[in-house]
C-alpha cells in the first residue's frame, strides 16, 4: 500500500512541477512575443516616418517623435479604435488595416499604411502578417511589391487605389498601382482593405 501512495505522491508532484514549468514558460514566452510585436510596430513605423533608431533606443525615439490618437468610434456596426501615429516633425501619418476592413484570400492581410501629411500620398505600407500562397499572393508582403505604392494617391470615390492587372507602369495614373501576376484575387482583396481602411479612417481624421 505505501509502495502505491508513495508512486502515486510522486506521480503528483511531478505533475504539478510540470504543469508550473510549463506555465511559466508559456507566460515568459507571452511576454516576449508581445515585446517583440511592439517592437516591430514601433520599427515600422519609424521607418516610414523616416526617423533614425536602433533596437536600443527605439522606445525612447518613438515616444519622443510619435504623437498618438485614438478614437473610440464604429465601424459598421462593430467598435472599433481608430489609433493614428503622427510624426511630430513632419507630419506623417500611420494608421493600421486588418481583418475589419476585408480578409485575404486564405485568412487575414494586417498592416500599416503611411501616408504624407497631406493624407493622400502614401508614404510607405508594411505587411505585419498575411497568409496568402508563398510565391504568388504572399508577394503582396515584399518589399519589392509595397515599394511600388510609395509616391501613388489614395482617396474617395474616384479617386480611390486602384490595383490594376496588367498595368502598364509607364502610363499608370498617380493612383494605380499593378496587380500580383497570377493572384488577382489577392490583388483585389488587397485593394478592398486599402480603400476600406483609407475610407474610414479618413472619416475620423477629418473629424478631429
Amino acid at each position: 500500500m505505501n509502495k502505491y501512495l508513495r508512486m502515486l505522491t510522486f506521480i503528483a508532484i511531478l505533475g504539478a512541477v510540470s504543469g508550473g514549468l510549463l506555465f511559466g514558460a508559456k507566460a515568459a514566452t507571452g511576454a516576449l512575443i508581445t515585446a517583440n510585436a511592439d517592437a516591430l510596430l514601433k520599427s515600422e513605423i519609424l521607418t516610414a516616418h523616416e526617423v533614425s533608431f536602433t533596437f536600443a533606443n527605439i522606445h525612447e525615439v518613438f515616444d519622443e517623435n510619435t504623437e498618438i490618437t485614438t478614437v473610440e468610434s464604429f465601424y459598421g456596426d462593430a467598435d472599433y479604435a481608430y489609433t493614428f501615429y503622427v510624426d511630430k516633425n513632419n507630419g506623417y501619418i500611420t494608421f493600421g488595416f486588418g481583418p475589419i476592413f476585408g480578409g485575404g484570400v486564405w485568412g487575414p492581410i494586417i498592416g500599416l499604411l503611411s501616408l504624407e501629411d497631406d493624407f493622400t500620398t502614401i508614404k510607405r505600407i508594411a505587411i505585419l502578417q498575411q497568409e496568402e500562397t508563398p510565391g504568388l499572393g504572399g508577394i503582396v508582403a515584399t518589399r519589392t511589391y509595397l515599394d511600388q505604392f510609395v509616391g501613388k494617391t489614395i482617396g474617395l470615390g474616384e479617386d480611390v487605389l486602384d490595383i490594376v492587372k496588367d498595368l502598364d507602369v509607364i502610363s499608370a495614373g498617380d493612383n494605380e498601382v499593378r496587380a500580383i501576376t497570377g493572384a488577382t484575387r489577392t490583388s483585389n482583396a488587397f485593394e478592398d482593405i486599402l480603400n476600406n481602411a483609407y475610407a474610414a479612417y479618413a472619416t475620423i481624421w477629418q473629424s478631429l
